[in-house]
């Protein structure tokens, strides 16, 4: 871990929750980019000190290559912001947040949340990468323009979800109705303690006529079966199968990838539906040429993914309307990666299907 004080030279607006900046750390002789969040720090202004977090940036990860705000310098409270919840996330850090969860006796849903129990059917889109969430919601919408969209953001990735440049973006373009947090992660329309209360929720109190579970902005990885980010994908297909939910399984396709691990069929989408996953998910399989249509049928057939899951084609060749919301997959576009995208799209279209079918 590496802290390095710092002048912020330039701030954006605060108002996303996540405020850009650019800042001059000390012994650098060029500004760099930098992320504060309004509910753990406070606004910052130029020519304020601040302390950065810089060790992604040096160690070459994280997305976007921004360094975070840790606190910024001053005398007496620098912020203020009660909470009327008692729930504390990003718990015994010093960055702990306390947040009004869905769930507990002072939120006005908390009756409804003490009697909800079952997902009734509620198609729940279970996904591997957060930049799959616009492109199911667009072809959700496309064909079911009134259907109610709601995003569970589990905690395996980023925490904030104020990080993400692509909700408010889904928001304004009405692609996604309400945002769940859960876990660790905040900064939802709706805080939830865990992924089962989170659905729930997001059924009983969003009115959600599809959800769709995906981890935040970026993914650890490790080029090992389990040690990734993905597992989250198979932990939702469980947690909405024991809710008496839906489970539609996204593909993580590409054919772009310089990395073989991801081509066709990403090992993580084959880790979770095919250890991780218990209980059967419908998996869409989009339309491809024939050449690559073969390498992911035996790609998925050789880690016999069809054992427990239900395969299901969907017959999608284009991108679906996306409402001017651009969408990026590890830097590329749906013309770099087809395959990618259109797996997301027909995941939409079945959750929009009676049964699934």
């Amino acid at each position: 871990m590496r802290l390095v004080w710092g002048t912020v030279e330039s701030a954006g607006s605060p108002e996303s929750g996540a405020q850009r900046l650019r800042v001059r750390l000390d012994g650098d002789t060029t500004g760099a980019a930098a992320v504060a969040y309004g509910s753990l720090t406070g606004v910052c202004r130029p020519g304020e000190r601040v302390l950065c977090n810089t060790t992604a940036v040096d160690l070459g990860l994280g997305t976007g290559g921004e360094h975070f705000v840790v606190a910024r310098a001053g005398t007496g409270v620098v912020l203020d912001d009660p909470s009327p919840g008692h729930i504390m996330k990003l718990r015994y850090t010093p960055m702990q947040r306390d947040v009004l969860s869905v769930e507990e006796p002072a939120s006005e849903h908390h009756a409804t949340m003490s009697e909800a129990r079952d997902l009734g059917g509620l198609p729940v889109v279970c996904c591997g990468l957060h930049s799959q969430v616009p492109v199911v919601a667009a072809a959700v919408k496309e064909r079911s323009p009134y259907a109610r969209v709601v995003y569970v953001m589990t905690d395996e990735s980023a925490l904030p979800m104020a990080l993400s440049r692509l909700v408010p973006r889904m928001r304004d373009a009405g692609l996604v109705d309400e945002t769940v947090t859960c876990g660790q992660a905040f900064g939802g329309g709706l805080e939830a303690v865990n992924l089962y209360s989170g659905l729930l929720a997001a059924r009983a109190v969003a009115a959600a006529d599809v959800a769709i579970v995906a981890i935040g902005p970026g993914i650890p990885g490790t080029s090992t079966p389990y040690g990734h980010s993905g597992v989250a994908q198979g932990q939702a297909v469980n947690a909405t199968a024991a809710l008496g939910g839906r489970p539609i399984a996204v593909l993580r396709l590409s054919f772009a990838d310089p990395r073989p691990r991801h081509v066709p069929v990403s090992h993580q989408s084959l880790t979770a539906l095919g250890s991780v996953a218990l209980a059967p998910a419908v998996v869409p399989v989009p339309a491809l040429d024939p050449a690559m249509a073969a390498s992911v049928d035996d790609a998925l057939g050789n880690a016999s993914v069809w054992r427990l899951h239900e395969r299901c084609d969907v017959d999608v060749r284009t991108m679906p309307d996306m409402r001017g919301v651009e969408v990026r997959t590890m830097g590329r576009a749906y013309e770099d990666d087809p395959a990618f995208f259109l797996a997301a799209a027909a995941a939409g279209v079945v959750g929009v299907r009676p049964n699934g079918g």
